[in-house]
């Protein structure tokens, strides 16, 4: 058994009867070969979920803040997400975005399940924002299936100003592999970029329930940050 496969026999129960999941559409996810997970983002405690419902080891480019240890409860999420799966850390300064997808691009061409948050940052309000176009040049380069995934529930476990966790329902929500072929061979091309993008949020937004809004999320924390400042 790996080490990625040990860890969830630990993990996936105790987080099952921590917090409740109900897991949906599982027999979308292809059984061998490279597939990406594009998921809705409300936690940092997210990646933990989607690597618990997913029957296939899951691999994230993962941001620091997602392994934030500034509390105790930070503190074994974090630790919890490290034993879980081999999450790829971009831990170098003045790494650019397009070294980060090339390392995205080598995961999936090694044939492994490529989980990303298409939003960028975590929504500021549960409302659903503009994906980066990353994960359409991503899926149009390497002709990988995209798998939407919408969750639900996660946002409450560990707001903003909470230092214990709550303990609630979570929902996983996997979809059917948006048909991404009107944008084949188009990945150098800004606008097949976009709308290959938006056709996979939409197909997000329709699991998960969300409102859409036309805008990207970290433009509108940037906003609130200034109002509060």
């Amino acid at each position: 058994m790996s080490l990625y496969g040990a860890a969830k026999v630990v993990v996936a129960p105790l987080s099952r009867a921590v917090w409740p999941q109900r897991v949906e559409g599982v027999h979308h996810v292809p059984a061998e070969g490279p597939v990406i997970l594009a998921s809705n983002h409300l936690a940092l405690i997210d990646p933990l979920f989607i690597g618990t419902a997913c029957p296939r080891p899951v691999r994230f480019i993962a941001k620091r803040e997602l392994f934030d240890e500034s509390t105790l409860p930070r503190k074994a999420v974090s630790r919890v997400l490290r034993a879980l799966g081999p999450l790829s850390v971009d831990r170098r300064p003045g790494q650019s975005a397009q070294e980060a997808m090339d390392e995205s691009v080598e995961v999936i061409n090694g044939g492994e399940v490529f989980g990303i948050f298409p939003e960028g940052t975590r929504s500021p309000d549960g409302r659903l924002y503009k994906a980066q176009t990353g994960l359409a040049w991503l899926a149009l380069t390497t002709g990988a299936p995209v798998v939407p995934l919408a969750l639900s529930g996660t946002e409450r476990i560990l707001p903003p100003g909470r230092k214990v966790p709550s303990f609630n329902r979570v929902g996983v929500r996997f979809g059917t592999p948006v048909d991404l072929s009107p944008w084949s061979g188009q990945a150098h091309r800004a606008r097949p970029r976009r709308e290959a993008s938006d056709a996979i949020m939409a197909a997000v937004a329709k699991l998960s329930g969300q409102e859409q809004v036309p805008r990207f999320a970290a433009s509108v924390k940037a906003e609130l940050e200034r109002g509060q400042g």
